[in-house]
């Protein structure tokens, strides 16, 4: 009986380590793990952060310059002051105005459109205006008194392509006006799942950003101006902990919220079990970055790489443990793990005996 209640805690099933055993490991010099205590300086430096989204993909503020690229097509009207000109007929002549229609032209390979008596004329990179105004002054010696002008008919070459998580994945071109992240997210359709666990990611230029869809809705200053050529990527990835232990319900659980505290992971997961739980040992495993491990745990210098296997662990006895565990947030692929009681530990041990001696019974009675 004796040498039974002495190897209790590895003799019998257990659903993880002791907590006695977590916290007399973590106090070795070559601990593979840091072991930190909720306090209200940890729960303070452990808020959720601001984190680098969208914002620094610019621009923010004026609408960015829309040119004509290669595959666009426009359309080129010449209009002269009188009749008898470059391309205006004699007055005799039947005219339904002072203008001529050219056939639309399409911005070649070389990024130029042509004009008759112009010649070719630069597009690709350059704005409406620049266009009409060089053509202009092509003609200005030769037409009377030439105005051009020029509409853009398909626009091929600035547009956004919005992929992933949407309702209808498309290309776009850009309105002259500018579009925004949300503009054309918007226009395909809106992303498929909820904003809270929707991320957005904006290539441009061979670089990227993401943040959190609602989170892009929340920062105005996040939601920037499109450019020609960017993709925007709606995906989904849901947020999710794991439950182990003497908890009401294990397994992984999703966030089904933007955040989760401790507090309300722990009701997720049916709270503690009255049978079993340790109150005073709940732990929660995560990998944490060792910066801002360094500045509540100077011990995390032990430890090489740059993530820490980390377990922070509350007193739900105390009646401070509840104000931390729901300040305390959990992120995504955290592990809460509710330990044992001692005495759930004991009642393995009189079971073991009840049915040792249950057994001899039988034996003798054989």
């Amino acid at each position: 009986m004796s040498a039974i209640v002495l190897a209790g805690c590895t003799v019998f099933p257990a659903d993880g380590p002791s907590p006695h055993a977590v916290v007399a490991e973590a106090r070795t010099a070559n601990a593979p793990y840091i072991l930190v205590q909720l306090t209200p300086d940890v729960v303070s430096l452990l808020a959720p952060q601001q984190k680098r989204g969208l914002g620094a993909m610019g621009p923010r503020g004026a609408v960015p310059r829309v040119t004509l690229g290669i595959g666009d097509v426009v359309s080129v009207t010449v209009f002269e002051a009188a009749a008898g000109g470059l391309f205006i007929p004699n007055p005799g002549s039947t005219r339904p105005g002072n203008f001529v229609q050219l056939p639309d032209q399409i911005v070649d390979n070389s990024g130029n459109i042509t004009v008759p008596y112009a010649g070719a004329v630069r597009a690709a990179g350059r704005s409406i205006p620049e266009i009409q105004a060089d053509i202009v002054d092509r003609l200005k010696n030769r037409a009377i008194e030439p105005q051009v002008i020029i509409t853009l008919k398909d626009q091929k070459a600035s547009q956004v392509s919005v992929l992933g998580e949407v309702n209808i994945p498309s290309r776009f071109p850009i309105a002259p006006s500018g579009d925004r992240v949300l503009d054309v997210i918007a226009k395909a359709g809106g992303p498929k799942y909820p904003g809270y666990q929707s991320y957005v990611t904006l290539q441009r230029s061979g670089k990227e950003g993401t943040e959190l869809f609602n989170d892009l809705v929340d920062r105005p200053a996040d939601n920037v101006y499109i450019k020609p050529g960017d993709t925007v990527v709606v995906s989904n990835k849901p947020q999710r902990f794991v439950a182990l232990g003497a908890s009401g319900k294990n397994g992984q659980i999703d966030f089904d919220a933007e955040q989760m505290t401790l507090a309300e992971a722990l009701g997720k997961a049916g709270g503690l079990l009255d049978s079993r739980a340790n109150p005073s040992y709940v732990f929660l495993y995560r990998l944490e970055d060792k910066t801002t491990l360094a500045r509540f745990a100077p011990a995390a210098d032990r430890v090489a790489t740059d993530l820490v296997p980390t377990i922070y662990t509350v007193n739900l006895r105390d009646p401070q443990g509840y104000f931390f565990a729901s300040q305390f947030y959990l992120r995504d692929k955290d592990v809460l793990y509710a330990t044992n009681a001692p005495a759930a530990d004991l009642d393995k041990v009189f079971s073991l005996v009840r049915g040792s001696a249950g057994a001899n019974a039988d034996v003798r009675s054989f």
